[in-house]
């Protein structure tokens, strides 16, 4: 039987401001901020979902008013019927808009965080956790601290190797030595059992990038996250592979189902980051997931943002299984832990999701009612 149509959506959006600025190579994060969607059908059974927001400063501000005057087209007509991929039917619903506006983007981040949300009022309905009623046959995953900034990993590495983390990322591509000398410092000071990974956010070319990695690759990383921007030719990333010892990885900032389909093919990554909220949601990552483990790659998605994204992040890796590790933030930002039910500690080095219907949690919007900037109800209109 097809699921009743879903009949209201709520949209929440909070913002912490930071006591310390964040370094970025594009540019200082003054604040945090978290977009939330709860769906509602007409028999009152609802799902959560997030929608990335990050950048550029104040993204944040736009995403969410686009959001509102998106998403009466944008639901009309639907229920949480998963036959098809809610993400690709938005997405397609608002692909006019995202070209006139020239907004690919936002869009696609819009409709992977309903995406989410009708995902986890799915499995709400049939009783099950998402991961479950994803095939996923574990409720935990391996995961990762990341976030560490050159000018503090000494104190983030500590706080999460209290929390039970023993691999780690930090930030590089900033000044004139590219940071790489507090990278050379916070490998030397990992244990025998840690590992350490690295984050370039698109900062260099391709001379450079080769300079580079041959540098960090001495330090025997797990992989190294974006050297190039996005849309740098797919033949450069194939160079710069062959050219290096290194695992490149990347995928967070791909829009397009073929822009994956072609890194697939070419070989130069042997790491797929698609991000849950900033595109293609839990159909269509879980989708993408499949096929990168299916052709011998390794799965880790990405995520920076709030603790909705972050669970669901984590049901989704859970469900396609592999070796991958869930991202998980070591930065400020009480809006991923104030919305994460367990806390960000992982048990016996492993991050554990709660087996309950759907996320297995009700986010505590009140809780962060410090944090709130707007919320506003919209009913959906099926005529």
């Amino acid at each position: 039987m097809t699921p009743p149509l879903l009949a209201r959506v709520e949209v929440f959006h909070f913002r912490h401001q930071l006591s310390r600025a964040i370094p970025s190579t594009m540019g200082d994060v003054t604040s945090r901020p978290c977009i939330l969607v709860r769906l509602e059908d007409t028999e009152g059974a609802f799902g959560w979902g997030e929608i990335w927001c990050n950048f550029p400063p104040d993204g944040d501000l736009h995403r969410v008013r686009l959001a509102q005057n998106v998403l009466p087209a944008a639901l009309a007509g639907l229920s949480s019927d998963l036959t098809q991929s809610p993400f690709r039917r938005i997405a397609q619903r608002l692909h006019r808009i995202a070209l006139q506006a020239g907004e690919i983007g936002p869009v696609v981040q819009i409709a992977a965080g309903l995406d989410i949300a009708i995902h986890d009022l799915a499995s709400r309905r049939s009783n099950q956790s998402l991961a479950r009623f994803m095939g996923a046959e574990k409720t935990s995953v391996l995961a990762y601290a990341s976030g560490i900034s050159p000018d503090a990993y000494e104190g983030q590495i500590a706080r999460m190797r209290a929390l039970g983390y023993d691999h780690f990322k930090q930030r590089v591509g900033f000044g004139a030595d590219d940071s790489l000398g507090q990278a050379e410092a916070a490998a030397a000071g990992l244990g025998a059992d840690e590992r350490i990974m690295f984050d370039a956010n698109q900062a260099w070319d391709l001379p450079t990038a080769i300079k580079q990695a041959a540098r960090l690759g001495r330090l025997s990383p797990l992989f190294l996250e974006e050297p190039m921007p996005a849309d740098t030719p797919v033949a450069d990333w194939v160079a710069l592979a062959q050219a290096c010892t290194l695992d490149i990885a990347a995928g967070e900032n791909m829009r397009t189902q073929p822009e994956f389909d072609n890194f697939l093919a070419s070989g130069a990554l042997s790491v797929f980051q698609p991000d849950v909220c900033k595109w293609g949601g839990m159909s269509a990552c879980l989708a993408l997931a499949k096929q990168v483990l299916a052709q011998d790659r390794s799965y880790f998605p990405h995520y920076l943002g709030g603790g909705v994204g972050l669970m669901a992040s984590a049901h989704l890796l859970a469900a396609a299984g592999g070796s991958g590790r869930l991202e998980v933030d070591s930065s400020e930002n009480p809006l991923m832990t104030h919305f994460t039910p367990a806390g960000l500690g992982l048990v016996d080095g492993r991050f554990h999701l709660p087996d309950a219907a759907g996320l297995g949690f009700t986010p505590d919007t009140a809780g962060a009612a410090d944090s709130l900037m707007s919320r506003s109800e919209i009913l959906v209109n099926h005529a």
